[in-house]
């Protein structure tokens, strides 16, 4: 480790910024955020500079920097265009041991500015001891796309129960056992759901070491097959449950995610084939969650479009068994872009339709008249086996043979494959092209555009 990483507390301190421009202005407003007291020193100011003077108070002079500017400041940056003058502000605060940054000179430098995820109270501060700010700001996008949102809200009730839990916990191994507990709890998730006040209680209940540690399931959507199209809520969810029952369309790769210790259960139903039916299921997670665990309910696409997510919510209510839902992208947006298909379209079409294709007793029982119409996309899910039937339903019930279609397989995978032609043909040129199941079945003036806008080829 080449520098002590520290957070100084500037509130109210007099720091001294040299230089008036857009660099400047820069550490001059992250001075401001941690309360400084500003004094700017430069021969011209930006718009934004002074603006942020007006706004926060502080002082300016403006001429160039000089040796007495020092006295009285506790931290110095230094960030104008003049080499000379940056390297005597460097010198005039190291003779007097005052903290100095000069920017994008870390041999002038005493502390180094770090890239910061801000999520007050909570602040992650990334440095590179000055060698690539490039590389600390790509961590700071990591960050602040990883740490939660309501990571701040979280931060501020454990900060209110500190007193509590100091004095009914005398012992510092006691209190971190505790925190460690509490972390891994329900509490975190329901603090970034919103619930706080059901937060709080049970941050409550484990301080008072009443009854076992309370279950809960979490239906979650794991999208059309790309791991990248997971939400951030479901990574994190996936990565806390103790168990996972999982659908046949949750990729390996999707898989891979889950905390390793985690209990995986393969509840996957698929043509003419049922592992496991859904009352079957729906016990499952009732009793997982009443034995205390973290249960996740990991579906493909989204749980509640062709899910079945309605049904176990509605289970899971009336037994009493506390959950969330964290919805996913669809496999009818999720496919249909990256085959380069748009769903709708202001010349092709304004409104979209989805539909199940799954036959029940060979028949596939839909109000067909009211399908057919101009500028409408349908989008029928599980229909590989039913596409005979529903090309020749839609020409039966007046839609043009020539309308575009396409079948799109596996989509947004590297396995993916894509048959177009049009209603009278599709079939017969995804029967040709081996298509298998899982597959979505779009029909419209809008898969004509696909030439002209697919990006993706599995």
């Amino acid at each position: 480790m080449e520098a002590l990483p520290v957070f100084l507390n500037v509130q109210g301190v007099r720091c001294l910024v040299a230089g008036g421009g857009e660099v400047a202005f820069r550490k001059a407003r992250l001075l401001t955020r941690a309360g400084a007291n500003l004094h700017i020193v430069a021969p011209r100011a930006c718009d934004r500079m002074l603006a942020l003077l007006q706004e926060h108070g502080g002082h300016f002079d403006r001429r160039e920097v000089l040796e007495m500017d020092l006295e009285g400041a506790q931290l110095v940056i230094a960030a104008t265009d003049d080499i000379q003058a940056n390297e005597n502000v460097s010198q005039w605060a190291r003779s007097r041991n005052i903290p100095v940054n000069v920017v994008d000179q870390p041999a002038l430098c005493t502390f180094y500015m770090p890239a910061i995820v801000d999520r007050s109270p909570v602040v992650v501060a990334i440095s590179s001891s000055g060698t690539s700010p490039v590389l600390t700001r790509s961590l700071k996008e990591m960050n602040e796309v990883m740490i939660p949102a309501g990571i701040d809200r979280l931060a501020g009730l454990l900060g209110s129960m500190r007193g509590e839990v100091k004095k009914r916990i005398a012992d510092f191994a006691g209190r971190t056992a505790f925190w460690e507990n509490v972390l891994d709890s329900e509490v975190p998730e329901l603090v970034y759901a919103g619930r706080e006040e059901e937060a709080r209680a049970a941050l409550g209940r484990l301080l008072d070491g009443a009854g076992p540690r309370t279950g809960e399931v979490w239906l979650v959507g794991a999208g059309p097959g790309d791991p990248d199209l997971l939400t951030l809520r479901a990574l994190r969810l996936m990565y806390r449950a103790d168990v996972v029952l999982y659908d046949r369309l949750v990729s390996e790769e999707i898989l891979a995610r889950i905390r390793p210790d985690a209990e995986l259960i393969h509840v996957g139903k698929g043509p003419e084939m049922h592992s496991m039916d859904q009352f079957a299921i729906n016990d499952m997670l009732i009793r997982y969650a009443r034995e205390g665990h973290k249960v996740l309910r990991l579906k493909g696409g989204d749980p509640f479009i062709f899910g079945r997510g309605g049904e176990e919510l509605t289970t899971l209510a009336e037994s009493g068994i506390n959950f969330q839902i964290v919805p996913g992208i669809t496999a009818a947006s999720g496919c249909a872009a990256y085959a380069g298909i748009p769903l709708t379209h202001r010349d092709h079409a304004h409104s979209v339709q989805f539909l199940t294709g799954h036959l029940k007793d060979d028949v596939l029982d839909l109000d067909w008249p009211a399908l057919v119409r101009p500028q409408h996309t349908l989008v029928f899910y599980m229909g590989l086996k039913s596409l005979p039937i529903v090309c020749e339903q839609l020409r039966k019930h007046g839609m043009p043979s020539e309308t575009p279609a396409a079948v799109v397989s596996q989509g947004t995978t590297r396995q993916q494959q894509v048959a177009a032609g049009n209603i009278e043909n599709l079939s017969g040129i995804a029967e040709r092209a081996g298509i298998k199941a899982p597959a979505i079945t779009i029909i419209g003036e809008v898969v004509s555009l696909r030439d002209s806008f697919a990006w993706f080829e599995g």
